[in-house]
């Protein structure tokens, strides 16, 4: 068993914008409590959580990752997390995996893109929320004029619970201290300031502080304890990774304030899909069953398939017999690991509220619930909400023979990451990853290159266009075949019919008289719908519109399937060729989101991509939601052209609305690209 309890352990995922010194920081608060003798750094590729190749290569964090340390009797746990908002999905996943989750802001910088949107994030998830302010040391940090901004873009509840000292290095609580200057303002006046937000939370509390008695340190951890929580409290505190200024006070924070594992709001355990789910109660109890939630999973050159759980209820040991989800044969935890960075350390037991990893299980998935009871399936945490990946490049092996291989790549890839997703397109035949942006498809194929050794060839994905057909017409074609043996007869007249737009397909069987007979009327449509496949005049296939079979010819020997399948395929042709043939793109509904002051640039470039702005939405912080229809042909670029106009801030999500017709130039191009197969 681990030398702590459930009580004494501290969840904390950093977070926050690239460059904010969250890696430095881990690495700097791992060498104050001990665990490490020397700090790593960045440069030289020797920090204990940016581990990967990859990212040692970049240098900068492309995957979220674990670092512990025990400090005065408490077992923090930290998760570094990838500041590029094209790496959010392994950020996202990290925080719900913990209490607390700490925004970091670089002192010099200030409040950018991923500041905000972690911020929300949090808030929407009901997790504690910190804010530490990092590299105070740093030229250009105006921190009285950083306060001000954080307080007004995320609320008065936003207060310092310590402050810079001594010209910046050092750094003095104002939660239990009420005396003192720093290089900010008054001690007493943030004492003041922080107590009064905190005893609000209870009536007795304010009562005793108004009357002037003296309140005890539990009365005030449990009231802080409760203010975060509530999200009434978002406390800042100050610190540099380099020169170590507030790392013991952070560490203190934690251990004085910070909820443990019994204390915070643990994510609903729901059982059941849809409206019927019902919320399970699981409480941190050493000695119930099992409860654990995936959330991570990597692939470990030496050791496998590494998952990553935390344990919500039970104890986990070697030997532990446990469930996947719903799944009815188990499992048994053969090792189990602590994570340390890229490292594993085999333990004996975890305990609730603790983070531990087993190999070599490959039916285990992101998002698992691990239960060791019958009683328990169907467990499943509420689903996060990703961003949709939006960046897409269609690939196929470099070399033959390599597909299986780069099945399995794309497989492992998409297990580690949820914003990776990969689609076969069987109607264009072929297959299709899509990720946040172009650094993240980058990355993914690199991965796919080093780690798996499969290269691929890449190349914009196509468009799912469609044809129809815009009025009624017939058509007709006899088909014979005369050779040495048994010829080939058919003969089909058929009318087609222009349906509204998603009604599909109807095939009508009008022929009276045995012209046709009815043995031959399947081979008919087979034909038809061989063309409703292939498509007529670009090789997209055909929609909404109606099929009316009603008369023909046949012989008595020499009308086979064959002949009526290649008659009924040409009558079709003729019929679409005579109906007005039209191709349909797709139109999709595109929310973006930009600083307001780049919002003329926007509209003005969606305009030159055929959209037809539907409103704007004007938000908090200084931004606008501009909504658009417009051509999916008209994005493929646009998730780069969007980063280069708003200088990374700009961000965009669509989905489906409808087919509508392609501009006439742009039908002919498509018409004179196509090579058709012979029908006959």
């Amino acid at each position: 068993m681990p030398n702590y309890r459930t009580e004494d352990i501290r969840n904390i995922t950093l977070v926050g914008h690239t460059g904010a010194g969250k890696t430095t920081l881990v690495e700097a608060l791992l060498q104050k409590a001990g665990v490490i003798g020397e700090v790593g750094t960045i440069e030289r590729g020797t920090t204990t959580t940016d581990h990967d190749p990859m990212e040692k290569e970049f240098q900068h964090s492309l995957d979220s990752a674990i670092a512990s340390l025990d400090f005065e009797g408490v077992h923090i746990n930290l998760i570094d997390t990838p500041g590029f908002p094209d790496f959010r999905g392994p950020t996202l996943t990290a925080m719900a995996a913990a209490e607390t989750t700490a925004i970091v802001i670089n002192a010099s910088s200030g409040i950018e893109l991923s500041t905000r949107r972690m911020m929300r994030r949090a808030k929407r998830r009901r997790l504690c929320r910190i804010i530490i302010v990092n590299k105070i040391d740093q030229e250009g940090a105006e921190l009285t004029r950083l306060i001000k901004q954080i307080r007004e873009e995320f609320g008065p509840e936003c207060l310092p619970i310590n402050l810079p000292a001594d010209n910046l290095s050092t750094v003095r609580d104002c939660f239990f201290q009420e005396d003192g200057e720093t290089d900010i303002f008054s001690l007493g006046e943030a004492h003041e300031a922080i107590i009064d937000q905190v005893v609000e939370t209870s009536e007795d509390l304010m009562e005793k502080y108004l009357e002037g008695e003296s309140l005890s340190r539990e009365e005030l951890h449990d009231a802080f304890e409760r203010a975060l929580r509530q999200g009434h409290l978002v406390p800042i505190c100050f610190t540099s990774g380099v020169t170590g200024a507030g790392l013991g006070e952070f560490l203190r924070l934690c251990k004085r304030l910070i909820p443990n594992p019994t204390e915070g709001n643990a994510p609903p355990v729901l059982k059941g899909e849809g409206e019927d789910a019902e919320k399970v109660d699981v409480t941190p109890d050493p000695n119930a069953h099992v409860v654990a939630h995936v959330f991570k999973i990597s692939n470990d050159p030496f050791v496998g398939k590494l998952s990553i759980f935390r344990i919500y209820q039970g104890t986990v040991k070697p030997d532990t017999q446990l469930y996947i989800g719903d799944a009815r044969k188990p499992f048994k935890v053969g090792h189990l690991f602590s994570v340390q960075g890229g490292k594993h350390e085999e333990i004996d037991a975890g305990i609730p509220g603790d983070y531990c990893a087993v190999a070599k299980v490959d039916d285990i998935h992101y998002d698992a619930i691990l239960h060791d009871s019958h009683a328990e399936d169907n467990l499943h945490l509420k689903p996060l909400d990703f961003p949709q990946p939006m960046y897409g490049l269609a690939i196929q092996p470099s070399s033959r023979g390599q597909e299986q291989k780069l099945a399995q790549a794309l497989h492992r890839l998409t297990e580690e990451d949820p914003c990776f997703n990969v689609e076969h397109n069987q109607e264009l035949n072929e297959t299709v990853v899509r990720g946040l942006g172009e650094l993240h498809m980058r990355v993914m194929l690199q991965r796919m290159s080093k780690r798996y050794n499969v290269e691929v060839d890449t190349r914009p994905p196509r468009i799912a266009y469609r044809e129809t057909i815009t009025r009624p017409a017939e058509g007709h074609y006899r088909h014979k075949k005369q050779t040495g043996g048994a010829g080939q007869f058919g003969e089909v007249f058929l009318r087609v019919k222009p349906l509204r737009r998603g009604e599909g397909f109807t095939f009508n069987n009008k022929v009276v008289g045995g012209a046709i007979p009815t043995s031959l009327i399947p081979a008919v449509e087979k034909g038809i719908r061989q063309i409703m496949d292939e498509g007529a005049i670009a090789g997209y296939p055909l929609q909404d519109m109606e099929v009316t079979v009603y008369d023909g010819k046949y012989h008595p020997v020499d009308s086979k399937e064959i002949a009526f399948v290649i008659a009924a395929r040409n009558a079709f042709l003729d019929g679409i060729r005579n109906a007005g043939p039209q191709i349909l793109e797709p139109i999709v509904n595109v929310d973006v989101t930009v600083p307001e002051a780049h919002m003329g640039d926007i509209t003005g470039n969606l305009a030159s991509r055929r959209a037809r702005i539907s409103g704007t939405e004007s938000l908090s912080g200084g931004f606008v939601t501009v909504q658009a229809d417009m051509p999916l042909s008209s994005l493929s670029d646009y998730h780069t052209e969007l980063k280069s106009m708003t200088q990374g801030q700009g961000t965009f999500t669509m989905e489906f609305s409808h087919y509508d017709p392609v501009p006439h130039d742009v039908q002919e191009t498509l018409k004179a690209e196509y090579k058709p197969r012979d029908a006959s």
